[in-house]
Protein backbone atom coordinates (compact mmCIF):
# COMPACT_ATOMS: atom_id res chain seq x y z
CA UNK A 1 0.00 0.00 0.00
CA UNK A 2 1.39 3.32 -0.64
CA UNK A 3 0.80 6.43 1.08
CA UNK A 4 -1.36 7.85 -2.19
CA UNK A 5 -3.67 4.68 -1.46
CA UNK A 6 -4.21 4.83 2.12
CA UNK A 7 -4.81 9.13 1.40
CA UNK A 8 -7.91 7.61 -1.04
CA UNK A 9 -9.07 5.42 1.51
CA UNK A 10 -9.16 7.87 3.80
CA UNK A 11 -10.68 10.46 2.03
CA UNK A 12 -13.76 8.07 1.26
CA UNK A 13 -14.19 7.38 4.91
CA UNK A 14 -14.54 11.26 5.36
CA UNK A 15 -18.59 10.30 4.18
CA UNK A 16 -18.67 6.97 6.68
CA UNK A 17 -20.77 6.23 9.33
CA UNK A 18 -18.42 6.64 12.26
CA UNK A 19 -20.24 3.44 14.03
CA UNK A 20 -18.89 1.25 10.95
CA UNK A 21 -15.21 3.28 10.74
CA UNK A 22 -12.63 4.31 12.89
CA UNK A 23 -11.48 6.62 10.40
CA UNK A 24 -14.82 7.99 10.35
CA UNK A 25 -15.34 8.16 14.13
CA UNK A 26 -12.07 10.26 14.30
CA UNK A 27 -13.11 12.61 10.89
CA UNK A 28 -16.52 13.52 12.98
CA UNK A 29 -14.35 14.42 15.99
CA UNK A 30 -13.02 17.41 13.80
CA UNK A 31 -9.31 18.78 12.71
CA UNK A 32 -8.56 19.40 17.10
CA UNK A 33 -8.66 15.55 17.98
CA UNK A 34 -7.32 14.41 14.62
CA UNK A 35 -4.14 16.68 15.49
CA UNK A 36 -4.27 15.30 18.70
CA UNK A 37 -4.07 11.94 17.95
CA UNK A 38 -1.63 12.38 15.59
CA UNK A 39 0.75 14.31 18.42
CA UNK A 40 0.13 11.51 20.59
CA UNK A 41 1.73 8.55 17.92
CA UNK A 42 4.41 10.69 16.91
CA UNK A 43 5.30 10.94 20.58
CA UNK A 44 4.81 6.76 20.61
CA UNK A 45 7.06 6.55 17.82
CA UNK A 46 9.89 8.81 19.43
CA UNK A 47 9.57 6.97 22.47
CA UNK A 48 10.36 3.58 20.36
CA UNK A 49 12.83 5.44 18.43
CA UNK A 50 14.79 6.35 21.84
CA UNK A 51 14.43 3.10 22.92
CA UNK A 52 15.52 1.41 19.73
CA UNK A 53 12.85 -1.02 19.60
CA UNK A 54 12.57 -1.19 15.57
CA UNK A 55 9.68 -3.71 15.43
CA UNK A 56 7.65 -1.05 18.08
CA UNK A 57 9.10 1.92 15.83
CA UNK A 58 8.21 0.39 12.82
CA UNK A 59 4.11 -0.06 13.97
CA UNK A 60 4.45 3.21 15.79
CA UNK A 61 5.43 5.25 12.07
CA UNK A 62 2.45 3.59 10.77
CA UNK A 63 0.67 4.49 12.88
CA UNK A 64 2.04 7.97 12.63
CA UNK A 65 1.52 7.86 8.94
CA UNK A 66 -1.90 6.87 9.29
CA UNK A 67 -2.68 9.83 11.74
CA UNK A 68 -0.92 12.62 9.76
CA UNK A 69 -2.99 11.26 6.84
CA UNK A 70 -6.30 11.63 8.61
CA UNK A 71 -5.11 14.67 10.58
CA UNK A 72 -4.48 16.53 6.39
CA UNK A 73 -8.02 15.03 5.22
CA UNK A 74 -9.66 16.73 8.31
CA UNK A 75 -8.07 19.54 7.80
CA UNK A 76 -8.85 19.64 4.01
CA UNK A 77 -4.88 19.30 2.74
CA UNK A 78 -4.63 16.83 0.10
CA UNK A 79 -1.45 14.25 0.37
CA UNK A 80 -0.78 15.90 -3.26
CA UNK A 81 -0.03 19.30 -1.50
CA UNK A 82 2.54 17.98 0.67
CA UNK A 83 4.27 16.44 -1.71
CA UNK A 84 4.10 19.52 -4.17
CA UNK A 85 5.55 21.07 -0.91
CA UNK A 86 8.65 18.69 -0.91
CA UNK A 87 8.81 18.58 -4.39
CA UNK A 88 9.35 22.32 -4.70
CA UNK A 89 12.25 21.86 -1.77
CA UNK A 90 13.93 19.23 -3.34
CA UNK A 91 17.42 20.64 -4.54
CA UNK A 92 17.24 23.18 -1.62
CA UNK A 93 19.85 22.64 1.36
CA UNK A 94 17.69 22.17 3.89
CA UNK A 95 19.43 24.74 6.05
CA UNK A 96 19.20 26.90 3.35
CA UNK A 97 15.34 26.46 2.96
CA UNK A 98 15.05 26.76 6.92
CA UNK A 99 16.73 30.08 7.12
CA UNK A 100 14.39 31.18 4.44
CA UNK A 101 11.20 30.63 6.75
CA UNK A 102 12.30 32.36 9.80
CA UNK A 103 11.08 36.24 10.11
Amino acid sequence: MTLDDLATIIAARKTADPDSSWTATLLAKGPAKCAEKFGEEAVEAIIEAVRGDRDALTNEAADTLYHLLVMLAACDVPLSAVMNELERRQGTSGIVEKAARQP
